[in-house]
């Protein structure tokens, strides 16, 4: 028989310590409670440099991968579930720009500079009833005569309301109704035209602090407007890039409570006793034991896909036509999964969960905010059908 060698381990970096995500653990059931921001846990992030963990190293940054900063967020996710939502907003436009260039796109470099200067970016796309999402926009987006654009409408969840520098944004072109343009671009908090309103009051994801932007007039300047793309779908890079960082990021954060709830059930199955079984664990139950099993046998696919389909985007696997298919169907499997695991979790471990003061209760409202989140369970089935029996005709 001839001997082969394994391949050596694939070296993960990392920023966050476990230290650090302590003192973030600590801190999450005061900034739920109280709907306040958590920037003493932002002050840590950018200490550690996680803001710029995206950022090339030529650039000042850290350089990791998309892998590497999922796996990250899973940590994070795991202490604080809003604070990993909060901060995954500036890791999406942060992340989109780095892979963009990585692939010969300097369209967005300037995002890469800013973080590595310091700035926080938010991304403000979503709109109350606008379920073209991306690919449409209710948002006015006037063309200057400098080639730069002022934006006028109202984002909604706009995460990082209260910190955030940089607001990555897109609105609708219409001054030519035979091409009209999606046009995206980067405005700067401090140059005005943006308000955000005190309205962030929610079930859970509270620190998030995802309040209502309105933009009044808000300008991007023509060097930070990088796509001016026709409505509807598209096969530009940007496109397929803000895909695949946004619903890989979200899955991470989800699956990071799911991770969390399964760590947290296995606890109480140990720690609680039965007097029926003269006193034993509820670990050593049978029924409970089963419970626990399915959790984890949930919690390890969401990993296992995760971090492969992460490594497919870093290492540009072609899976053509089924890209984006892949995608949506990672977000809503790592969303649905996190609840499943959740809610067994709830069940191992007593009515004692079920106090507003627990953690598995906190964690309980954060997943439900997955069922929210882009591509939904609607436009993620549709996509999916399109990509294996082919479009709706007629």
């Amino acid at each position: 028989m001839t001997s082969t060698t394994p391949p050596a381990p694939r070296r993960q970096r990392t920023l966050l310590t476990d230290e650090l995500l302590e003192r973030v653990r600590s801190r999450a059931d005061a900034h739920d409670r109280d709907n306040t921001f958590p920037h003493d846990d932002l002050a840590d992030l950018v200490a550690a440099g996680y803001l710029t963990a995206f950022v090339p190293e030529r650039l000042g940054g850290a350089g990791l991968t998309l892998e590497e900063v999922a796996r990250e967020q899973v940590r994070l996710a795991g202490a604080a579930p809003a604070t990993a939502l909060a901060v995954n907003m500036h890791l999406v436009v942060t992340g989109l720009a780095a892979l963009l260039d990585a692939r010969g796109d300097g369209s967005v470099e300037f995002v890469l500079r800013d973080a590595a200067a310091g700035e926080v970016f938010a991304f403000g796309n979503s709109e109350a009833g606008n379920d073209l999402v991306m690919f449409g926009s209710r948002t006015r987006a006037e063309r200057q005569d400098d080639g730069g654009y002022r934006y006028h409408g109202t984002k909604i969840f706009t995460s990082l309301s209260p910190v955030w520098t940089r607001l990555a944004t897109f609105g609708l072109d219409d001054s030519d109704p035979d091409d009209p343009r999606l046009v995206h671009g980067v405005v700067a908090r401090e140059d005005g035209g943006v308000r955000a309103k005190d309205d962030w009051d929610t079930l859970g994801m509270r620190a998030t602090q995802s309040a209502t932007t309105v933009l009044e007039g808000a300008y991007a300047p023509a060097e930070r407007v990088y796509r001016r793309l026709p409505p509807g779908p598209s096969a530009d890079p940007f496109v397929f890039a803000l895909f695949a960082v946004f619903e890989t990021l979200l899955a991470a954060v989800y699956t990071g409570i799911g991770r969390r709830a399964l760590e947290v059930g296995v606890a109480h199955a140990r720690r609680r006793t039965s007097m029926k079984n003269g006193g034993r664990s509820y670990a050593q139950d049978p029924d409970i034991r089963w419970r626990v099993a399915d959790a984890a046998l949930a919690q390890d696919g969401a990993e296992l896909q995760l971090f492969a389909l992460a490594r497919d985007v870093d290492e540009g696997v072609d899976h053509g036509a089924r890209w984006f298919a892949q995608l949506v169907g990672l977000k809503v499997r790592a969303t649905e999964t996190a609840r499943v695991v959740v809610d067994h979790a709830l069940r191992v471990s007593g009515g004692g969960a079920y106090f507003t003061g627990s953690e598995l209760a906190r964690l309980y409202r954060d997943v439900l905010a997955g069922i929210y989140h882009p591509s939904d369970d609607e436009s993620a089935h549709a996509t999916v059908a399109a990509s294996v029996l082919g479009p709706l005709e007629g």
